[in-house]
């Protein structure tokens, strides 16, 4: 009777079951967010700008303080004994390192640094950082300084937040038989009761409202993105019903990728993005200068090295924080929780050496090669006709700088494409990842169904068709959203701190690792 009861309470723990009231509430806020900024867009900007400023103005210098301590503990962690341990059991990870890798770049990189990765280092070469206020404008060392402001953006302390301590924690507690989901951070603090506790709703609410937030916006911005790239380049018209075909495109590849799993859509997705970014860096490598960008490489790395500390902890402009470093760091805090939880289900059997090195060290490299050859050879291309990429990043927006990139290299119709193709299937693999994290997060028990993925995907595509309506500014006041929603979520962080080296240490004297 006794092994019968356990055999049943076993299955019952496998067996789906989805959280209604968390999926019903973030649902729910969510087309609350989307009707109002259509009936009063206006009201609706001005309101998340206040709340944005504030958040930035006072939360800030935790954030920045926050990922500083989570890079520098995790690695602390894997370079001792303690990265040995074997997560998630004694057993064979269920990825390859390829596949693993890419569909952990793919994740975090398509959520922004497409975007970012060709307009970012222009911004800060033609208007250099209040820091460095003393390098002359034009300069070799205005380039270092632009690709080094870059990567310390998008670099270590971004992936080491998303990917180490929180997903330590994560896969310890579902080796325990604790669901994936954000309340779960916090078992260390408030134990089993957190899991049944009004509180464990709240925060699940608020983590899936904050990844939402930051998926929609480049979805959004992907629509308009491509629409425009497509209209310079081929004269087809940048309109509302080609945003919303592109949109409704990129959902479709996202729905079909996530119903099919981690094993199959979403990892061959990653795996192809990889490899077409691969060939078209080496293709930009080859069209443009790839000296100047080996030169910009080294030289801005290794001055991002020489002022990691000081870039991590600067404040002194307000104003400029807020738009950029504090802004960056909310955003990859609000995206943590929901990332803990994607890193955690694939990464099960990788030793925490495996997983730190590479989320906190081979990751951030890579993205910083990638910010180089897209945003260097813009620069390159600045310092040779002034005004070439600034002037339409400048009146156009993020879209402009990839556009201008290409057309000003050979055959640049055809990297044009290219780059719009990689850029759609980059945020495609983004809206799957979150797609299975946000159902996984709404479920108590087991692997979430096929419908309650799909159906947070197709949210997620209508939510930025509906905003794309009323222009750039419904867009932009969901994806500032993300840093309101960064202030509860930075504290749901915070016990991963010493969490993550208490089980680590537990699972060293199990694993036989320690005495």
């Amino acid at each position: 009777m006794t092994s019968t009861s356990a055999e049943i309470s076993e299955t019952d723990k496998r067996r789906p079951r989805a959280d209604l009231v968390v999926s019903a509430l973030s649902g729910g806020l969510l087309t609350a967010f989307v009707v109002t900024a259509l009936v009063a867009p206006e009201a609706t900007g001005n309101v998340v700008s206040t709340a944005f400023t504030a958040c930035a103005a006072w939360f800030g210098p935790y954030w920045q303080v926050l990922l500083l301590a989570t890079f520098v503990i995790a690695v602390v962690l894997g370079a001792s004994r303690y990265g040995r341990v074997r997560l998630g059991g004694d057993v064979e990870p269920e990825f390859g390192t390829f596949k693993w890798l890419a569909m952990i770049m793919c994740t975090l990189l398509a959520a922004g640094g497409v975007f970012w990765a060709s307009a970012e280092p222009v911004y800060h070469y033609v208007d250099l950082p209040p820091a460095y206020a003393d390098v002359a404008p034009g300069s070799a060392e205005a380039v270092a300084v632009a690709l080094a402001q870059s990567f310390s953006h998008w670099g270590f302390l971004a992936w080491a937040v998303l990917g180490t301590l929180g997903a330590i924690v994560m896969m310890r507690a579902a080796e325990q038989g604790l669901p994936l989901r954000p309340r779960t951070l916090l078992h260390p603090v408030f134990g089993e009761r957190i899991q049944r506790h009004w509180l464990g709703t709240v925060v699940d609410v608020i983590c899936i409202i904050a990844v939402v937030a930051g998926t929609v916006g480049p979805i959004g911005f992907l629509g308009m993105q491509v629409s425009y790239g497509m209209s310079t380049m081929f004269g087809t018209p940048d309109t509302y019903p080609m945003q919303v075909a592109i949109i409704l495109g990129l959902t479709a590849v996202a729905v079909v990728s996530v119903i099919t799993g981690v094993d199959k859509g979403i990892q061959l997705l990653s795996r192809f993005n990889v490899w077409l970014a691969v060939a078209t860096m080496a293709a930009i490598l080859v069209l443009g200068s790839a000296a100047f960008v080996v030169d910009g490489f080294l030289s801005g790395f290794a001055r991002y090295v020489q002022d990691f500390v000081p870039m991590s902890l600067y404040r002194g402009n307000d104003e400029w924080l807020g738009s950029w470093t504090v802004f960056f760091f909310g955003w990859f805090i609000g995206y943590a929780p929901l990332m803990a939880i994607f890193v955690a289900r694939i990464s099960r059997g990788r030793t925490a050496r495996n997983l730190i090195g590479f989320t906190a060290g081979v990751a951030p490299v890579a993205t910083a090669l990638w910010f180089t050859v897209l945003g260097g050879t813009g620069v390159m291309l600045e310092q040779r006709t002034p005004g070439s990429v600034s002037g339409p990043l400048d009146e156009s927006g993020l879209p402009a700088a990839l556009v201008s990139v290409a057309q000003q290299l050979p055959w640049g119709g055809l990297l044009g494409v290219v780059l719009l193709v990689l850029t759609t299937t980059f945020v495609a693999t983004t809206t799957d990842s979150m797609s299975l994290a946000i159902a996984t997060a709404g479920t108590s028990s087991g692997e979430p169904n096929k419908f309650s993925r799909a159906f947070w995907g197709l949210l997620m595509g209508v939510a930025a068709i509906a905003l794309i309506a009323v222009g750039d500014s419904g867009v932009s006041a969901l994806q500032s959203f993300i840093v309101v929603t960064a202030v509860p979520a930075g504290f749901v962080l915070l016990p991963t701190l010493w969490a993550a080296p208490k089980v680590l240490r537990e699972m060293a004297a199990e694993q036989g690792i320690t005495r």
